[in-house]
């Protein structure tokens, strides 16, 4: 199944590369960069992907049971900015494709050193053989490195700093998830794409990893009052449970429910909250005016003095 999604996947952007980008290339005498112009339209059409996936599942469930309603919806456009400049990007796919050629470097130099690194498959026998159980475990590891990278950006000033501009927003919705400040996004996209080559994760279906993850943090972010009851959301992560995270009383170092796709981590390092019927009020008492109303370059330019002014901080202490 993951590969008949792989094919099709890479069938459909062939054809729009031969048939839309490449005559454009011929015809602009531009042909050098065919290589180029297809690994971006790749990133790109991936990125409208999970757009419109997204769109399509979050948005009428905001319409339909919303915790909030908003007559000024403009620190939201704000998010939609976010958003497509983030997934139109596709930042953990570039880390990937980037990281993929220093590992191939790396590995070849291991190699002539007689040691061949390990990767999940060879690690557990009879795993190739079982490309879902693989598939699940790529996203079970990934996920756990992700609600580590999570309690760290809450836990180191430097992090926090550019963390809290995504805790700012006081009108959460699924755009919210991208609401991140660049340096986070790249650091983000540099320890997700280097976990997942570090376990073996083949390149054809990191992108549908990546998916699955987007889809399910944009759900989380999203404006709905939705439960997944008492079992189910110690099974996966629900709107409910991760709008207590963005609570303003769970900001900066003493958050609650860092887990991004299963509670399990909450779960054995007691860092998680499940009331059900708790739908707090989101935001950063603490964050200045211009993370919570300000534009997408404000909000970066005021994200970096942020994050100058703590690494200062931590050196003169």
């Amino acid at each position: 199944m993951l590969d008949t999604i792989s094919r099709g996947y890479d069938a459909f952007t062939s054809i729009l590369f031969q048939n839309g980008v490449q005559p454009l290339l011929y015809a602009f005498g531009m042909m050098e960069w065919e290589e180029d112009a297809f690994a971006w339209m790749d990133f790109i059409v991936f990125g409208v992907l999970q757009v419109l996936v997204v769109y399509a599942i979050c948005r009428p469930l905001e319409a339909w049971r919303p915790v909030e309603r908003w007559d000024d919806r403009r620190v939201v456009w704000t998010d939609v900015t976010y958003t497509l400049l983030a997934r139109l990007g596709v930042l953990p796919l570039i880390a990937f494709v980037l990281l993929a050629g220093v590992q191939a470097q790396f590995d070849g130099w291991l190699t002539d050193m007689g040691w061949v690194p390990p990767t999940l498959e060879t690690l557990i026998p009879g795993l190739d053989a079982r490309p879902l159980l693989a598939f699940a475990l790529y996203i079970l590891i990934i996920d756990f490195g992700e609600y580590w990278r999570h309690r760290l950006q809450h836990t180191l000033p430097w992090w926090w700093a550019l963390h809290s501009i995504h805790h700012a927003q006081e009108k959460m919705t699924f755009w919210t998830d991208d609401r991140n400040h660049i340096i986070d996004d790249m650091i983000a996209a540099l320890w997700v794409g280097g976990l997942a080559l570090l376990i073996g994760v083949p390149p054809g279906q990191f992108p549908l990893i990546v998916l699955i993850m987007r889809v399910a943090e944009s759900l989380s972010h999203a404006n709905v009052r939705l439960s997944f009851g008492a079992v189910g959301e110690r099974l996966v992560v629900s709107p409910r449970f991760h709008r207590f995270h963005h609570g303003i009383l769970s900001a900066g170092e003493e958050g609650r429910n860092f887990a991004v796709l299963f509670p399990v981590w909450d779960m054995i390092f007691r860092t998680g909250d499940f009331r059900r019927d708790v739908f707090p009020r989101t935001g950063d008492p603490e964050a200045p005016a211009s993370l919570v109303h300000g534009g997408w370059w404000r909000q970066q330019l005021d994200g970096t003095r942020r994050l100058v002014a703590a690494i200062r901080g931590a050196r003169a202490g």
